[in-house]
């Protein structure tokens, strides 16, 4: 899991299951729990906000949004050191642009990300759940 040290970053799959109560939200909730350790990459809230309002309800994406106003100070923006690098890890590992830009966040940040998704299995400082 998790401890109070540990920068972590949850990738919207986990973000989608823990808000959604998915069948793997319990086993993201640990890495809620700190929030002062959470990373939020900027394509992280554009694509958890997407998939709540078009899949969920309008109320949990404005719900989200709203809790995303308190990671303001860890929220990881797009800025030319980050698109280079995921445009090196996209050209190195296959990854789509936007699963490339939250791997790259992680890296630059020296966080562990944390996952369901299958693309980013095999890569370095990644738990797959």
């Amino acid at each position: 899991m998790t401890n109070e040290s540990e920068v972590v970053l949850v990738d919207s799959s986990g973000w989608v299951e823990f808000l959604g109560d998915g069948p793997l939200a319990d086993k993201f909730a640990p890495y809620f729990e700190h929030e002062e350790s959470l990373l939020v990459p900027v394509i992280v809230l554009y694509e958890v906000y997407k998939k709540l309002r078009r899949e969920r309800s309008d109320t949990l994406a404005q719900h989200f949004l709203s809790s995303a106003f308190g990671f303001q100070e860890r929220v990881v923006g797009i800025d030319i050191a980050l698109a280079e690098l995921a445009a090196r890890i996209s050209v190195e590992t296959k990854l789509a642009m936007a699963d490339a830009m939250i791997y790259a966040a992680a890296k630059l940040n020296g966080a562990n990300l944390i996952t369901s998704d299958a693309h980013f299995s095999g890569l370095d400082f990644v738990t797959l759940i």
